[in-house]
């Protein structure tokens, strides 16, 4: 069998176990462990899975990702998602679909301090939907406003799943952080507007609230500080080089835990189940790393991402047009699979062929590659924000979510093409900040 026939085997054998409910870690280990000894020989494919697991457990760059995982456990019990919900409402919430807007801003600035999605979403959902529901809001425009908001969590930096790319492609988490920061504000920017144009066409769905004179504006912020606390301690010490990324999330875990116990409901019990659970989420992602790892050497070995290099360039695609293929393949992909195993099952193949073969900059492509993954959070028919939110909110069917969804989702597009079309959105803050950066596009 010639190696990319073997390739072809082993994605099929491996997204058949996915399929069947096999953690994508063990899919992907379990299949380039047996492509590896079909290759080599038992010794060979044994040697490759034990420098791959020394190898991962030796990366510092880990210890981030769990600290991130920490400081998001901990801001959750200290009720920061509310400080900065608080503030966002007490600026827009006076406008007709104002609340929407706050919890769109609310969830940028809780994923500043939690770096997740999903506890982006199920926390929001706790606070800003009572409200909305309250004032009167439609169902299916709140459950949209929170769902969608909700993967701006691993956008707005800190962000595990551009740690998890920095640490596969051996890029700099620092610089990714950088480029996110204004592709980040583009797309809250862009709800906004979502937000503005679906409340004039159906002025029903998001009515306005009173408004607060600016001294109570001013006693919402100073109610709320802690939470600017954070955010600020995190985001200028990493930019500003006071800290590195490892020692901000040590910070950012350590001020948190602080902030939890004080505010009361920090028990024993809770700081445990904090512990346990940022300790499954860390060695699951482990497991995804480290099978990647041993999957993308058995890739090497079918040189099958050099077989799809030739056939594009056999059918003579422009670059661009290559880029949009992909970005459609992966909201397919997002909208069948979990992101994240899209991600990191298609990068032994799409990272070589968008920088190495078409000369992209590799912090672009993380930065497009994290924003084609929120709209796979909220595409039908898996979309796991969606799920999440319906989890929390049982009252929801998911054919309200889904169609509250839809204004977002056309803000998403645009925001993608944008990002795609100009690279500079994403590349110019870390080239600015003298961060070691090659030019957007280079050929």
């Amino acid at each position: 069998m010639d190696g990319f026939t073997l390739a072809m085997v082993g994605l099929a054998v491996m997204f058949g176990l996915i399929l069947l409910h096999v953690p994508i870690g063990i899919a992907m280990a379990g299949v380039g462990f047996w492509g590896v000894v079909e290759f080599t020989n038992w010794r060979a494919g044994l040697s490759v899975a034990s420098s791959e697991v020394s190898s991962a457990i030796g990366n510092e760059g880990f210890a981030v990702i769990a600290l991130f995982l920490l400081m998001g456990a901990f801001a959750s019990v200290a009720g920061l998602s509310a400080d900065i919900f608080r503030i966002a409402n007490a600026f827009v919430g006076h406008r007709r679909g104002g609340l929407a807007q706050a919890t769109v801003a609310g969830c940028g600035g809780f994923g500043a301090v939690c770096g997740s999605s999903v506890a982006t979403t199920a926390t929001m959902a706790r606070i800003a939907l009572p409200e909305m529901t309250r004032r009167n809001y439609q169902p299916h425009f709140a459950a949209g406003a929170v769902a969608s908001g909700g993967t701006l969590g691993i956008l707005i930096p800190p962000s595990v799943i551009m740690v998890l790319y920095a640490v596969l492609t051996e890029n700099s988490p620092l610089t990714l952080f950088a480029a996110g920061l204004i592709p980040g504000l583009i797309a809250i920017a862009l709800y906004f507007v979502a937000i503005e144009i679906y409340v004039r066409i159906w002025p029903e769905s998001g009515p306005a609230a009173d408004r607060l004179t600016w001294a109570e504006r001013g006693r919402a912020v100073a109610q709320s500080w802690r939470a600017i606390v954070i955010i600020a301690a995190v985001s200028v010490g990493i930019y500003s080089g006071i800290f590195t990324v490892i020692e901000a999330a040590s910070v950012g875990a350590g001020l948190t835990l602080i902030f939890a116990v004080l505010s009361g409901r920090m028990t024993r019990r809770i700081f445990f189940d904090n512990l346990l659970e940022t300790a499954g989420n860390t060695c699951l992602i482990f497991v995804i790393i480290i099978g990647a790892k041993i999957f993308r050497t058995f890739m090497g070995y079918t040189r099958a991402p050099e077989a799809l290099v030739d056939w594009i360039e056999m059918i003579g695609l422009e670059p661009f047009a290559i880029i949009l293929v992909l970005l459609l393949m992966y909201i397919i992909l997002g909208s069948i699979f979990d992101t994240v195993a899209a991600m990191v099952i298609t990068l032994p193949f799409v990272y070589p062929l968008v920088v190495d073969t078409l000369g992209y900059n590799a912090i672009w492509w993380g930065i497009m590659m994290v924003m084609v993954m929120e709209v796979g959070m909220i595409t039908p028919p898996i979309g796991i924000n969606v799920f999440v939110l319906h989890a929390v909110a049982k009252n929801l069917t998911l054919t309200q979510i889904y169609r509250g969804i839809s204004p977002f989702l056309i803000a998403d597009f645009i925001r993608l093409f944008l990002v795609a079309a100009i690279p500079a959105l994403a590349l110019a803050l870390p080239a600015w900040l003298g961060y070691p950066l090659e030019s957007a596009v280079v050929r």
